[in-house]
């Protein structure tokens, strides 16, 4: 039986982009690649984070939970042991030891009936994702689709009205740095964390998260905490049970990591 899931996110929760570093002046010279892309290295944590994290699995169950798929969850490396469990495509696709659990995609498939359908979605996001401020688009293995943005050129108001168009049809936006993600609200992370709980037998879900995809999963938790330079903090969103850290960019990774450490080891004491 495991005790505690430590459940967390990972681009600009647990792990950070180049553009991610720089945007809070963090220094990369000390920090530690954890993905490849391309032949080069795509993201980092500090050194601090990566062996505490490491650590972290002999308190508890770790849980990458990512809205990358599969094949983008695949260019990671985290520290420590591989994760048995992990979340991908925002709760569309569990992967146990690395394979497709076909159990959870049927469940999916079914849940996903009550939005509406993809291709609606991805007829409208390329009408109003006009080529001036839109690098591309692309659709996430046929469970929801996200455009890649010049957030400068943006015009004044696309936001607010997309985000209308979607929460009318069971849909919701996010805003991740030049990606704005189209996902059905029935496609979450905190379902297939609870999955996970249920197999295992869980007695505590620890979470961590940054934008308005990870609240779900916060709010499912039994404790959190959202790293304040991010998209959950920015909107005013809150819980009485979810902190927030007091570090911003890689350094709030740092605390995020620090935080599991400490909490994992509370609950499992008390």
């Amino acid at each position: 039986m495991t005790a505690v899931i430590v459940a967390t996110d990972l681009d600009r929760t647990l792990i950070y982009s180049r553009g991610a570093i720089e945007a809070h002046g963090d220094e990369r010279r000390t920090l530690v690649p954890v993905e490849r892309h391309e032949n080069k290295d795509a993201s980092w944590m500090t050194a601090a984070a990566a062996a505490e994290f490491a650590a972290l699995h002999r308190d508890a169950l770790v849980v990458p939970t990512t809205t990358r798929t599969p094949e983008q969850w695949h260019r990671i490396t985290l520290p420590g042991p591989a994760p048995r469990y992990a979340i991908t495509a925002n709760g569309g696709i569990l992967l146990v030891d690395g394979v497709i659990d076909r159990d959870w995609q049927r469940a999916v498939t079914a849940e996903l009936a009550w939005s509406a359908p993809l291709d609606d979605v991805w007829e409208h996001m390329g009408q109003v994702c006009r080529p001036e401020w839109t690098v591309k688009l692309r659709n996430a293995r046929g469970l929801f689709c996200y455009a890649v943005l010049h957030r400068r050129r943006i015009p004044e108001g696309f936001l607010a009205e997309a985000a209308a168009w979607a929460d009318a049809r069971g849909w919701q936006l996010s805003m991740q740095g030049r990606k704005l993600y189209w996902v059905p609200r029935s496609l979450t992370k905190g379902a297939a964390v609870a999955e996970i709980a249920r197999r295992t037998g869980a007695g505590t879900v620890l979470a961590a998260g940054d934008s308005l995809l990870d609240a779900d999963l916060l709010l499912a938790a039994d404790a959190g905490i959202a790293a304040r330079h991010g998209e959950l903090v920015s909107s005013g969103w809150s819980a009485s049970h979810v902190e927030v850290t007091t570090e911003s960019g890689v350094r709030a990774g740092a605390e995020i990591v620090a935080w599991f450490s400490e909490t994992a080891r509370e609950r499992l004491a008390g």
